[in-house]
């Protein structure tokens, strides 16, 4: 909370500088969160330092939770938003970089709400917990616990022993990468604003833009490319760009998740280009970059769109309804299942045909030339089934509100995946607005289910978790 109330801070000069109706709002709702939270520290001083794995699973959820009822605040105070469920959507949507939104006039926004809704995605992106985790030493509370709760991917690449050192490391990479993109966008002709709104939403594979129209209103195929690397980068597990950045390019071409990522991304952006090519969507140059764009976009659950694919031909839509199931790399700021579990589901699938030829061999998963624990194989097993369940689940209680089964299925998975556009009612030309309040706040547990990797989430509900020992 006292975090929450620092990043509010920071807007306020924008609003000032504007001259927009916001300040007030700003100032209170920063106020409001940083007092509280330092009210709660003060009260909380000689509680006990100690946090095993339970704590780390509580705290992690409840921070989320607290971050999106203070983070709601400014919407709320300045009646830009005008109700709690709509508040708590639009906000948990930004710290989850999903991109769902229910704002139907973003552009009539003040600047400096604009620059806190963009700032929502850019801390979440790599996770309020990341940061906390380099913070909290200095208090005397370790974090490897909450690290390993918030982590996404079924593993976590520690680039140095010491937790604390991988997330100043990890968020240092953020930083420059942001501050990069800012560069670019502006020398390819954005305004400096918007250039940093976006860049917060970009590496955060948020999607939360500035127009209504999203990245299609700037009419560029500059800031198009340059947005498409900058996704691709968020997409990325946040190690490998570690290896990058040091020239360790063989550790890089080494990882099948990269290279599979990479993959991914040339064979759908091409099949999709070729697709669009061949029913007049332009030159193939043009073809080629809606393809790649949107291609990276949904892929790394980033959400920006340039081209509405519910218009595309059937066999592009189901390639884009495809990517919606893969998701991102682990350890990047991407969402959905994550191409490291499609991976391991793929080569034990395969190792169990020869477990059946073989019944007496010893046919371990091998990922990475390492052999995989089968109670990891077990884990991720564990995760598509339930995460598939959540899915129907989910389509079965939006349908029951009365909604079509497409416009259900496309509003499950944009959430769960953390996409943001989805198919049907919330295809790219729409957004989330037309739902009641109720359906709303079960379209944020969803955007926080899968931010949290599901088990984080669910866990609370486990009877067992709550006993003792």
């Amino acid at each position: 909370m006292l975090l929450n109330g620092v990043f509010m801070a920071f807007c306020l000069p924008v609003s000032w500088f504007y001259g927009g109706d916001d300040f007030y709002a700003l100032l209170m709702s920063s106020v409001l969160s940083a007092n509280f939270g330092l009210i709660i520290m003060f009260l909380s001083r000689k509680s006990a330092r100690e946090v095993g794995r339970r704590e780390g699973y509580i705290i992690v959820t409840m921070g989320w939770l607290v971050l999106a009822i203070t983070g709601s605040l400014p919407f709320l105070i300045s009646g830009v938003i005008s109700n709690v469920p709509s508040a708590i959507f639009e906000t948990l949507s930004g710290y989850t970089t999903t991109g769902a939104s229910i704002i139907n006039d973003i552009e009539a926004l003040p600047q400096g709400l604009l620059l806190w809704r963009s700032m929502t995605q850019w801390i979440g992106g790599m996770g309020i917990i990341v940061l906390t985790v380099a913070i909290l030493p200095m208090f005397g509370v370790g974090g490897m616990q909450m690290f390993m709760a918030e982590s996404p991917g079924p593993s976590n690449d520690k680039l140095h022993p010491k937790i604390t050192d991988t997330a100043k490391r990890l968020w240092a990479i953020y930083v420059f990468l942001t501050g990069l993109e800012v560069i670019c966008l502006k020398g390819a002709g954005m305004s400096w604003l918007d250039a940093i709104n976006h860049s917060f939403t970009t590496m955060s594979t948020g999607g939360f833009s500035t127009r209504n129209m999203s990245i299609a209103a700037f009419q560029s195929p500059a800031i198009e490319y340059i947005i498409s690397v900058f996704m691709i980068f968020g997409g990325i597990n946040f190690s490998i760009i570690y290896f990058m950045m040091k020239g360790l390019f063989k550790k890089v071409i080494a990882n099948e998740e990269f290279r599979v990522y990479s993959l991914l991304i040339v064979a759908f952006s091409l099949s999709i280009g070729v697709i669009l090519f061949l029913n007049g969507h332009g030159s193939f140059e043009e073809s080629f970059r809606k393809s790649l764009f949107q291609v990276v976009s949904i892929l790394t659950t980033t959400g920006y769109a340039t081209a509405n694919y519910a218009t595309w031909t059937t066999l592009a839509l189901m390639l884009i309804i495809l990517l919606m199931f893969t998701g991102g790399s682990a350890g990047s700021t991407a969402g959905g299942v994550k191409i490291v579990r499609h991976i391991i589901i793929l080569k034990n699938g395969y190792a169990e045909f020869k477990r059946l030829l073989h019944p007496r061999g010893i046919l371990p998963v091998r990922y990475n030339g390492h052999a995989v624990g089968q109670n990891i194989v077990y884990n991720i097993l564990a995760f598509f089934f339930i995460y598939l369940f959540t899915f129907v689940v989910a389509c079965a209680v939006i349908s029951g509100f009365g909604y079509d089964l497409l416009t259900s299925a496309g509003a499950a998975i944009a959430c769960l995946g953390n996409i943001g556009p989805g198919i049907g009612g919330v295809d790219p030309s729409n957004n989330f607005s037309f739902f009641g309040q109720g359906e709303q706040l079960f379209l944020a547990f969803l955007m926080l289910l899968g931010r949290l990797e599901l088990f984080t989430v669910l866990m609370l509900f486990v009877p067992a978790f709550w006993k003792k020992m």
